[in-house]
């Protein structure tokens, strides 16, 4: 004898008009078989009553009693019959039936019916017993549930014959059923609910974000009509976020002081969730806050308090506009959420007193303005990193410098955190006072270099340092394993100028840096970066060097057409792009400037520079100096002999003193002729001393050459020191 198989559950509830319709619109259904290949029907429109009830009287008064109908099938003949109570558990009572299988079998769910016509051809064939559970479609189009259990008989020679069993109404079973599977339905939303609301709240960096994120929550089940996320500040509310509430109502309550009789600060003092399913019991309860709710529109409430590391940071409210008894997975749901909600802010609110903390250093490190200095145009942009405390080593500079001259700074310290912003501002510091005390870029980076190397932070730090002479367009840059700057001529094009290198600062304390010198026309811009503008993850650095100098070549209005600085604009420019990229990773500092030109036009006639004492290497830069002055000055005929004389000056005053010199060249126009004079000054009273050397000699023949290739010479006393001179026509 067979078991009865589980009854196969209704996966899927089909609506009482669309099953009504499927039965109607499904192909008719196939008679069952016996294993000799006899017709067997399953079930059928509906069952006849039987003519002549052979049920015992002992047994009738127990079926009727628990709902229970009895069928009788004849096998052979395909006929089906039923008593009364059958036919109205399957919703045929007064009805008509054909008592063939394909009628009966054509009453079923479309997705019951072939299990009940498989359970039934094994039972034929096995001359056992079967039983099914079943869902049936009752004329009116309401879904029912049957559960019916039957053996099959057999005749003289064994044969199937007749199948004869009992059928009862399974209905409330159904709805148990399908109230379990909305349940599970539910358990399971409710489930990914609290996991992507983790995952959300977790990638909520800042408080504002925390509150976007609360607000927009879909609480599954529930649907409240109203959401408020607020923090407690010495025991005031301060509103975070709200959504379901008219701004009016919320700004009522933003910023004010919390009653204790407040269903929130019992939440708070408890540290538990308080409940009100209605408007009666929340004026039974906390009558003294009753004027909190009145005016809400709101008739039931849960208080869900934030507490982050056992202390207590705020609370959330949950709201809706009917009554509303939740049920304990409904609170257990919200109880949950708030614990959520409480770490996720908490730790927010650190991240953001950290940033604010990091934004304020920031801003202390970096220079508030840059100095105005006239010939010249800077714009600077400094673009913190996309995470992290958003703070970093990279820093920008621009320093006025002796003689009307300017110093450009632009560094990058190893690190992203306090520490390395920290060293970066030392470094700043002390490079600009460098700069500022009138040192050679080579001295300045040299200078800083040990500086950092004598802090003993383990920490290093790129760095280009480029002095512009504002008279003639001439920049004098030194790199210290920094990236070469861009420059941006005056016909639209940009590239990088390279640069001599050095180490990075602090690495080798006694590193000698080089200099490498390269001129400005009117108009044109050198651009100063550091490598967060360049290189990122999925950005090679010639790659954003490449996308940097297209950027930077485009169209820019020119000053006079433009009512806003093109400068600005073209700062703004790479700054976009640079914002528009993927997460920063690294801090970017930028730094522009534009030589203007002299005033005028035409530039300024003077050349005046000092040279350190025993600096010998300064010589050939002031030589190529003064070269390119007298070419812009239109008197290059002039260049042979002041360049030799000069260097001979120059050189005799720094190696017979032990203070520096001072080198100055002026070009005089007179009556339609041009007269170059130079001058060194220095403060020994030691007189040069004209000798007559010998062949084989190395030296002693300057003051022969100045004697014999200037217009004119002389020395001059100057209370402490001297002046030799020398002036030369065109």
């Amino acid at each position: 004898m067979a078991t009865e198989p589980e009854a196969p559950g209704p996966a899927r509830r089909t609506p009482p008009a669309q099953a009504t319709q499927a039965t109607r619109n499904s192909t008719p259904a196939k008679p069952l078989r016996t294993a000799a290949g006899r017709v067997v029907p399953s079930t059928a429109r509906g069952l006849p009553t039987r003519t002549g009830d052979s049920t015992p009287e002992w047994l009738e008064p127990a079926m009727a009693a628990n709902g229970i109908g009895s069928f009788d099938w004849d096998i052979r003949r395909d006929s089906l019959v039923g008593d009364r109570r059958a036919c109205a558990i399957l919703g045929l009572a007064g009805q008509p039936f054909d008592r063939t299988s394909g009628a009966f079998l054509a009453l079923l769910h479309p997705e019951d019916a072939p299990v009940v016509r498989r359970r039934v051809e094994r039972a034929v064939a096995e001359l056992g017993q079967c039983g099914a559970y079943y869902r049936t479609v009752f004329p009116d189009g309401e879904l029912h549930a049957v559960r019916f259990r039957g053996r099959v008989l057999a005749d003289a020679f064994g044969r199937p014959s007749r199948m004869v069993g009992f059928v009862w109404d399974a209905t409330v079973e159904l709805h148990k059923r399908e109230r379990a599977d909305e349940l599970a339905v539910l358990r399971e939303e409710r489930s990914r609910f609290i996991k992507e609301a983790a995952r959300a709240l977790s990638e909520a960096v800042t408080v504002r974000d925390v509150a976007r994120v609360f607000t927009e929550l879909p609480l599954p089940g529930l649907g409240p009509d109203g959401l408020a996320l607020a923090s407690l500040e010495g025991g005031r509310i301060a509103l975070l976020g709200s959504s379901g509430y008219r701004a009016a109502l919320s700004d009522r309550f933003d910023r004010i002081p919390l009653s204790p009789s407040h269903p929130a600060a019992e939440a708070v003092r408890q540290r538990a969730p308080i409940f009100v399913s209605s408007r009666e019991e929340y004026r039974e309860r906390y009558p003294e806050a009753w004027d909190w709710a009145e005016n809400s529109g709101r008739s039931s409430w849960a208080f869900l308090p934030l507490v982050a590391s056992g202390r207590p940071t705020g609370v959330c409210v949950v709201s809706f506009d009917d009554d509303r008894e939740l049920d304990a997975d409904e609170r257990t749901l919200l109880s949950t959420l708030g614990g959520l909600v409480a770490q996720s802010l908490a730790r927010a609110r650190l991240h953001d007193a950290e940033h604010e903390l990091a934004a304020g250093l920031q801003r202390v490190m970096l220079p508030r303005t840059v100095p105005a200095v006239p010939g010249v145009t800077t714009a600077v942009r400094y673009l913190a990193a996309g995470s992290g405390l958003q703070i970093g080593g990279d820093w920008y500079d621009v320093v006025p410098l002796p003689g009307g001259h300017v110093g450009l700074v632009i560094g990058d310290v190893q690190g992203h955190d306090v520490h390395a912003a920290g060293i970066m501002g030392q470094l700043r510091i002390a490079l600009r006072a460098y700069a500022a005390e009138g040192h050679p870029p080579a001295a300045v980076m040299a200078r800083a270099s040990r500086f950092l190397a004598d802090l003993d932070t383990d920490h290093f730090a790129t760095c280009t340092y480029a002095e512009v002479n504002v008279d003639y367009g001439v920049v004098y840059a030194v790199r210290a394993g920094h990236l070469d700057p861009v420059v941006r001529r005056a016909d639209g094009t940009a590239h990088p100028v390279p640069v001599a290198g050095g180490l990075p600062l602090g690495v080798a304390p006694d590193e000698e840096y080089r200099v490498t010198r390269f001129s400005l026309d009117p108009g044109e811009t050198v651009l100063l970066f550091t490598d967060g503008l360049v290189e990122a993850r999925d950005m090679d650095l010639d790659t954003g060097v490449g996308r940097l100098c297209e950027t930077v070549s485009e169209p820019l209005a020119a000053v006079s057409e433009s009512p806003r600085e093109p400068l600005e604009d073209l700062a703004d420019r790479i700054a976009s792009q640079a914002a528009d990229t993927s997460e920063r990773e690294d801090d970017i500092a930028l730094l522009l400037l534009r030589w203007d030109g002299p005033a005028g036009g035409r530039a300024a006639q003077q050349l005046r520079r000092r040279i350190g004492q025993a600096d010998l290497a300064r010589i050939s830069e002031l030589r190529a100096e003064l070269r390119d002055a007298l070419r812009r000055w239109g008197v290059p005929e002039l260049i042979d002999t002041a360049e030799l004389l000069s260097s001979e000056l120059v050189t005799n005053a720094i190696r017979h003193t032990d203070r520096d010199a001072m080198f100055t060249a002026r070009l005089y126009q007179e009556s339609g002729r041009a007269r170059l004079r130079v001058e060194v000054e220095d403060e020994s009273d030691l007189w040069p001393t004209r000798r007559t050397p010998g062949e084989q000699a190395s030296s002693g023949r300057g003051l022969m050459l100045v004697e014999a290739l200037a217009d004119a010479w002389g020395v001059e006393p100057r209370g402490s020191g001297k002046r030799m001179w020398f002036e030369v026509n065109s």
